[in-house]
């Protein structure tokens, strides 16, 4: 059987907050995070097999300065390694006979205010179209030093299919030599207001055409919809998944666990730019409320945890996700 630990999201979605109103002493936030999976299952499981994605890694804007995984119960073999992306993966198997498994993840993580604005100088979405055989990161990817090329995030995907449509909607906001960054938060404001959020109309295998269609989904479908219109006018874009900070109503206390995984993009926007993230369910530049994890091509690449497992009958699946700002000099 196959298990893949999905988002849980809210209804109304995961707002982040406007970029307009931070504070010049919020352009460095350091988070704790604490994302906990647990699996309950009807019956035994014999063998079980996963991967695990929820380690950040130090790459701008986010500086990871620890990260703990604890596996309950305790793996038969467990090793690191990092994927084709630069993504810290765990792969771990459990040989005894098991009705549960949780798995958490603490990490101590700083991330920095990108300085990107409406009023930031940019390239022609045309000049960054022409670009070729860049490398994607200034920061080596990988253990090896292999950084894959920017051409590489041009390229359809298993969620992320090129097509006139897609193109077509995109051209609403890039046309006439359009300044990309212009261009690129005119479409990532025009996802969030053509689109409606809404957990019961797509699933994790959802299609992107399908989503699109319907002009309906979550964090997961907007970041899909908003690649697959930059690469199909032939844009280099990645998925990011990560966390976002979320606050609470005036006078509500914040509730422990209760804070969200998120999905948004980054789009390439020339040498002197390089990647500027955007988030389609907010419709804002990124900030320092989000807290990136992985990259890859689509959500393929990134899922926080998937796995096969031998027996376990029928399972449920509980997700829990904390945020935690750290005052500063702690």
């Amino acid at each position: 059987m196959n298990q893949t630990g999905n988002q849980s999201q809210q209804q109304s979605g995961p707002v982040a907050e406007p970029l307009g109103s931070q504070s010049p002493a919020q352009e460095v936030v350091r988070y704790k995070i604490r994302h906990q999976t647990r699996y309950q299952y009807s019956e035994n499981v014999a063998v079980c097999q996963n991967q695990v994605r929820m380690q950040p890694v130090s790459r701008p804007p986010c500086h990871c300065l620890s990260s703990d995984l604890t596996i309950t119960p305790t793996p038969s073999s467990q090793e690191e390694h990092r994927d084709y992306f630069g993504n810290q993966v765990t792969t771990f198997s459990i040989e005894s006979l098991h009705d549960s498994l949780f798995v958490e993840c603490v990490s101590l993580v700083q991330v920095r205010a990108s300085g990107i604005s409406v009023q930031t100088r940019s390239p022609r979405f045309e000049e960054v179209i022409g670009l070729t055989d860049l490398r994607s990161n200034a920061i080596p990817a990988t253990d090896t030093g292999f950084q894959p090329l920017i051409d590489e995030y041009k390229n359809p995907s298993r969620r992320v299919r090129l097509s006139d449509d897609f193109a077509g909607y995109a051209r609403q906001e890039f046309s006439g030599g359009r300044p990309i960054l212009l261009a690129a938060l005119g479409l990532t404001q025009r996802i969030q207001n053509d689109f409606s959020y809404d957990t019961t109309t797509t699933d994790v295998n959802t299609p992107t055409e399908q989503a699109f269609q319907m002009r309906s989904g979550v964090c997961q479908d907007f970041a899909h919809v908003q690649l697959a219109c930059l690469r199909s006018l032939g844009l280099p874009a990645r998925y990011i998944s990560g966390y976002l900070r979320t606050v609470p109503p005036p006078g509500k206390p914040r509730l422990i666990g209760a804070d969200e995984s998120h999905a948004w993009v980054e789009l390439y926007a020339g040498r002197e730019l390089g990647w500027v993230g955007l988030d389609p369910t907010n419709g804002t530049f990124v900030g320092t409320d989000h807290i990136p994890v992985c990259i890859g091509l689509d959500y393929e690449d990134v899922s926080p945890m998937r796995g096969v497992v031998l027996g376990g009958g029928t399972h449920h699946l509980s997700v829990s996700v904390d945020v935690e700002p750290v005052p500063a000099g702690q």
